[in-house]
């Protein structure tokens, strides 16, 4: 089955990708303005591990292990590994959630990161949601910390 969320994802990441290359590696992409919490590149980080742990790891048993800390605190991945881990990422993304029957969609999800039983699909809309919202901060930051260049 072809889920239509493959498609949100793919958007948004593909968006992501390109704020990315967007970004200086030396400055732009780790640098944390006043007032700012984190980087456009530890966002990025944390949307990657974000993905591959609660869509790779859980529903589609990747084998991926995350280190959420790690994708705040430590620059691990070069803009280069980022926008290739994006990419990666997304082709993940298209073949679990393409695998997934409406069955499965409609079960419990199999954790509770939010404290509180919900089904796969709901989890996925949550994921989407998550997504957008730290592409919308990391378009954001970048055009402040630009200038708005585009």
């Amino acid at each position: 089955m072809n889920h239509e969320f493959a498609r949100c994802f793919t958007k948004d990441l593909d968006s992501l990708a390109k704020e990315v290359a967007l970004c200086d590696e030396d400055t732009l992409l780790w640098q944390v303005p006043p007032g700012i919490a984190n980087s456009i590149g530890n966002l990025t980080q944390h949307l990657i591990g974000n993905l591959n742990h609660f869509i790779g790891a859980t529903l589609g048993e990747t084998g991926y292990v995350r280190n959420r800390d790690a994708e705040f605190s430590e620059r691990y991945f070069t803009k280069a590994e980022m926008i290739d881990e994006l990419a990666k990422t997304s082709k993940m993304l298209e073949k679990v959630l393409g695998s997934l029957s409406l069955e499965q969609l409609d079960k419990t999800y199999p954790h509770e990161p939010f404290g509180y039983s919900m089904t796969t699909n709901h989890m996925i809309a949550k994921l989407v949601g998550h997504l957008g919202y730290h592409l919308g901060q990391i378009n954001y930051l970048r055009r402040i910390t630009q200038g708005s260049k585009s």
